[in-house]
């Protein structure tokens, strides 16, 4: 894949993500304004966590990247590509469609190990029923990435990466018909707030398998038609099989560790009242550019960088993880420096209204200050864990994990006692850079391809003075506009005239310094 491709393919997958996020953040403006921090809203975002916390497991993290390395180079030397991607679609349905029942049966002992601070309350127990009914996404969720992996391999990333906007469509609309539903009933009186949330809740709930159908349905047409047509047959263990899951059981490992260091963030946040939709909401605002930037760079870096490898190009290897960093740096430093410089109308204009209090929004903001530290971290990860993957060595990342968990619980449980909530938040942010760290320190031994060049540092430098031009600018122009943001209808003018000065400015300084060439935007956009 050449570089203009590289950026092409990035740009697809940006804008589709950038889509569903946005698509997301009107979900969760939606979910805050009728439930705001209360009990049912706690108790969804825990059920919804649950299955997406298996599907980074079994799917979009440790199995993926085990798999996509293999498929890739089996695309490009023309050997039983196809019925390697059947064996595995086959297996992968087998084994997680027990999972999915044995976590439906159990699910009050996940989630306990999820948010024990809410035995005892009625959050639990609204949890455990929304968790059994949003549980099979799991199921469907795993099987669209692993054909999505199918195609991002093949350099089709368009349906990829635009399944995911239909899951927050679904999402939108269950809201919306609760909403006249509601209007129709007649429940009146004190239990009024308290239905009106759990009949919110159970819609949501109900739309999560939905979206997750939706989604595979999606990408299976498109695999199809890619050539790649997937069946539902008696699973077997190939040679090929055992050698997938002898590479993805390291990385599993290393997916089960990331993972346990979420279940740390949320057991931390279920001990005081609000603070796991708190960090929810903070996560959604920094997981825009993460997701935009750091999920399209790992989805298109890895199976070029595989093929390359295969290939013995070493040069065009090098060319290709340097630039996905720079870019992947040139997008996310600034969000960085917005994030801890104005969160307060950040979160304010987006999420205070309806059952979301001022306390809360308050809250918020610390949170997605705290994130926006480590939002730099977060990308970084992504373009450094394809070094390795693509050299099928799942085994030093697994290791750094071990070390990051470690970090991590003695952050943000140690913490917690004395400065709260934030202690998960701050545990996450810290334990995402030393990963950065160990992963950098490990590529040291990889040779050229995995070397930054001069050009990198160079523009790295003026990236970060770009971004600090532009942290300059935002605090002057929120001095100016602080009044407008208590006013109904004119804060949003307000929070786009902020926002609209803090992009205008870092692309002028980051053309005025060489950070970047705007054309290179450009070019790649039109491709």
């Amino acid at each position: 894949m050449k570089p203009i491709r590289l950026m092409a393919g990035f740009f697809t997958v940006g804008i589709w993500t950038l889509l569903s996020r946005l698509m997301g953040f009107v979900r969760d403006i939606m979910i805050a304004s009728y439930l705001g921090t209360g009990p049912v809203a706690e108790a969804f975002l825990v059920a919804f966590s649950l299955p997406n916390l298996f599907r980074r497991f079994f799917a979009e993290g440790a199995f993926n990247m085990a798999f996509v390395p293999m498929f890739s180079k089996k695309v490009e030397a023309d050997d039983g590509a196809l019925k390697f991607a059947q064996d595995t679609f086959v297996g992968m349905t087998f084994i997680l469609t027990v999972f999915t029942v044995a976590g439906i049966i159990f699910m009050p002992l996940l989630v306990t190990a999820m948010a024990s601070g809410f035995i005892g309350d009625s959050r639990f127990d609204l949890s455990v029923y929304y968790g059994r009914i949003a549980f099979p996404y799991i199921l469907f969720i795993s099987l669209s990435a692993l054909l999505s992996g199918v195609l991002n391999a093949t350099g089709r990333f368009m349906a990829a990466a635009a399944a995911p906007v239909f899951l927050n469509v679904i999402f939108i609309t269950a809201m919306v018909i609760a909403a006249l539903v509601w209007a129709w009933s007649d429940t009146a009186g004190e239990a009024m707030e308290t239905a009106i949330h759990q009949h919110f809740g159970e819609w949501l709930a109900f739309s999560v398998p939905v979206g997750g159908v939706v989604q595979m349905a999606i990408v299976w047409i498109a695999a199809k038609r890619a050539g790649f047509p997937m069946r539902l047959a008696r699973p077997k263990m190939t040679p090929e099989l055992k050698k997938l899951a002898l590479i993805a059981a390291p990385a599993a490992l290393a997916g089960g560790v990331v993972q346990i260091n979420i279940l740390v963030g949320r057991q931390v946040a279920s001990y005081f009242d609000g603070a796991v939709a708190w960090l929810n909401y903070a996560d959604r605002l920094y997981q825009l550019p993460l997701g935009v930037v750091g999920i399209a760079i790992g989805v298109v870096l890895l199976p070029d960088l595989s093929r390359r490898l295969r290939a013995d190009d070493v040069a065009g290897g090098k060319d290709a993880f340097n630039r996905a960093s720079e870019l992947s740096l040139a997008l996310t430093v600034p969000a960085a420096v917005a994030l801890m410089i104005i969160p307060i109308p950040l979160v304010s204009v987006l999420f205070e209204r309806g059952a979301f209090s001022s306390e809360d929004t308050m809250s918020t903001a610390l949170a997605v200050a705290v994130y926006g530290l480590g939002l730099p971290a977060f990308v970084l990860q992504k373009t450094l864990q394809p070094l390795y993957f693509a050299r099928e060595d799942t085994k030093r990342p697994f290791y750094y994990a071990l070390a990051a968990m470690a970090l991590n619980l003695l952050l943000a449980v140690g913490l917690s006692p004395v400065i709260g909530f934030i202690a998960a938040a701050i545990g996450t942010t810290l334990t995402g850079w030393a990963m950065v760290i160990l992963l950098w320190l490990g590529s040291r031994n990889m040779g050229e391809a995995a070397q930054f060049d001069p050009r990198f540092r160079r523009r790295l430098v003026r990236i970060i003075g770009a971004s600090v031009g532009m942290g300059a600018m935002l605090l002057m122009t929120e001095a100016v506009l602080s009044p407008l943001f208590g006013m109904q209808t004119v804060r949003y003018i307000a929070l786009l005239v902020l926002i609209t000065v803090g992009i205008v400015s870092y692309f002028g300084f980051g053309q005025l310094l060489g950070a970047f060439k705007l054309g290179e935007f450009r070019r790649a956009l039109r491709r």
